[in-house]
């Protein structure tokens, strides 16, 4: 018969049966900064987080992290959501209605990462763009938007969307941002940024977060994505464009109940958007070792934040496997040749050392 664990009178403190020094299971896996693993204050602030239902807007630790993240990003209001794809699906259902068009680069999460969700759910057109390590250029995202949208064979340009820092390891400059946001204010057109890795784009472009965001109309970032969260993104922008987003939210059953359990977590994830430099550093003094062996090529324009792109020579991509899999480093394929490793706040000193061994390995050298 199962005990009531009521029946003795008030629940033991959760602490007293949980162990919360738990290792991470990430510490060797560069193959995203989404593995990373909830700590000892992150596992104990979930056990024991305030709660309500926050469908009802009642639970008090999600409103404090969607004001937190509003406040950090210097935005109206915030919503808590499960992903960074639902945050950027809610963001085109809030900015646009069905049959209009987006603009954005074609390599960009949106397009390639979430599974068509745009055609099946907002019902907008992908415009798309050719744009170099997916920044976008003004003039080409200007010649793509729709002069004419009273014409009944054109749609309307409802939204100019891209990443920052990007996919491809690269940043958008501010000065950037905000000829983007000047050109889509002259259209009526909402900007909104993919800011997976919001923090981290900030970080290396040595400005705050909301210096940035205040080029966008809309910023969804990740708190799962370097920030040592377990589930969860923000989607910031205007108090209205934010609650048609909670619509959309319930109509994609995202609405969340006792959810403070793990807002809680993202609150801690709020606090170690610093550690941001910190990867970036690490990922920078480990891609100088790796430069450093005759024929492994760094990217260094795919170097602006905490990712590692490399090629090797011709016909050595399985040796490196063979050599990253017999030390257990985590690690994806690479991908036509180029290989993506990325710092986290999991990964310790020793696997980056053997990262650097398994590259020199594969290339029969010596590590430096």
């Amino acid at each position: 018969m199962m005990r009531n664990p009521d029946a003795a009178g008030s629940r033991p403190d959760a602490g007293s049966f949980l162990s919360f020094d738990l290792p991470s299971t990430a510490a060797r896996d560069f193959s995203s900064d989404t593995v990373t693993q909830p700590d000892a204050a992150m596992r104990r602030a979930m056990a024991t987080a305030v709660v309500g239902d926050d469908v009802q807007r009642t639970d008090p630790t999600v409103r404090e992290l969607e004001d937190r993240a509003a406040a950090l990003l210097g935005k109206e209001a915030a919503l808590f959501v499960a992903s960074g794809t639902m945050g950027n699906q809610l963001a085109l259902l809030a900015a646009s209605e069905p049959g209009s068009e987006a603009i954005l680069p074609d390599s960009c999460h949106i397009v390639i990462h979430e599974a068509a969700a745009s055609a099946r759910l907002a019902q907008v057109q992908l415009r798309t763009m050719a744009a170099p390590l997916g920044v976008p250029d003004p003039d080409v995202v200007e010649s793509l938007i729709r002069l004419t949208p009273e014409d009944i064979h054109s749609p309307r340009t409802a939204v100019i969307s891209y990443e920052n820092a990007t996919s491809d390891g690269a940043v958008v400059e501010p000065s950037r941002m905000s000829e983007l946001a000047e050109l889509a204010r002259r259209h009526g057109i909402h900007v909104h940024v993919d800011g997976a890795r919001f923090f981290h784009a900030a970080a290396a472009l040595g400005t705050d977060a909301a210096e940035l965001a205040r080029h966008a109309d809309s910023v969804m970032f990740c708190l799962s994505k370097g920030l040592g969260a377990p589930i969860g993104s923000m989607l910031c922008g205007r108090r209205d464009f934010v609650e048609r987003a909670r619509r959309a939210r319930k109509w994609l059953g995202g609405g969340w109940r006792q959810a403070g359990v793990i807002a809680a977590a993202g609150l801690l994830a709020l606090e170690n958007r610093h550690e941001a430099v910190r990867d970036i550093e690490r990922a920078h003094r480990t891609a100088g070792q790796l430069a450093a062996l005759e024929g492994c090529q760094i990217l260094p324009e795919r170097l602006a934040i905490n990712m590692i792109y490399l090629q090797l020579p011709a016909g050595l991509d399985r040796a490196l496997l063979d050599e990253l899999t017999a030390r257990r480093l985590g690690h994806y394929p690479p991908e036509r040749g180029l290989w993506r490793f990325v710092v986290h706040r999991d990964i310790t000193d020793e696997a980056l050392t053997d990262l650097v061994a398994a590259v020199a390995a594969a290339l029969g050298q010596a590590q430096p």
